[in-house]
């Protein structure tokens, strides 16, 4: 787009660095977002910079908070001695979007990746290990994703803390609604290990 502004072709730029956005799609935003200036661009651009400037990581957990500790790690009805070990905020959301678990969560900041050089000095596994007596934490579930470095990273983990605490993964198998025909391989291995008594 050599014709269009300096400043447009700099915000698609930075919107096309967003997951799930490429050039076009970025394109198609600016240009939907400038069109609807008053109602969305000026509101979109406050609303990004006070997130800028009072969003942070909770000390705990690392869950994105406005205060140093999130409102998880605050509520004392979550310090049941569960933790939940994720991968990403993201997965902290989507565990919270289920309404299901009532514990507590420890944010990793990704997975152990020989291929990227990510060891566990470089995630937040020093401050889980801290985490489990000082929070009288009995259980730790892992629900860490089913890929090669997710489970590397639960096994590592578990290694690490099992004589400490009781250590549990999520289960894994066929999907509610799902049908054989369109699973892989590994899915239906998992299902079939994870099998129980009906």
């Amino acid at each position: 787009m050599k014709d269009s502004p300096k400043d447009i072709e700099t915000l698609i730029d930075l919107m096309a660095k967003l997951p799930g956005l490429g050039p076009r799609s970025a394109r198609r935003a600016v240009l939907h977002l400038v069109k609807k200036r008053g109602a969305l661009l000026t509101t979109l651009a406050d609303a990004m910079t006070q997130v800028a400037l009072s969003v942070r990581e909770c000390l705990n957990c690392g869950n994105l908070s406005t205060e140093e500790t999130c409102p998880i790690c605050a509520a004392e009805s979550r310090a049941n001695g569960q933790l939940c070990v994720v991968e990403d905020v993201a997965d902290l959301w989507a565990m919270e979007r289920s309404g299901l678990f009532k514990g507590r969560y420890h944010v990793l900041g990704g997975v152990l990746s020989a291929l990227d050089s990510v060891g566990p000095e470089d995630l937040r596994i020093p401050r889980l290990k801290d985490r489990l007596k000082a929070e009288g934490i009995e259980e730790v579930i892992l629900a860490l994703s089913a890929t090669v470095d997710g489970q590397t990273t639960a096994h590592y983990i578990a290694e690490e803390i099992e004589n400490r605490v009781r250590v549990t993964s999520l289960a894994r198998g066929m999907p509610v609604g799902g049908e054989l025909d369109y699973l892989d391989e590994g899915t239906i291995s998992a299902a079939l290990a994870g099998r129980k008594s009906v």
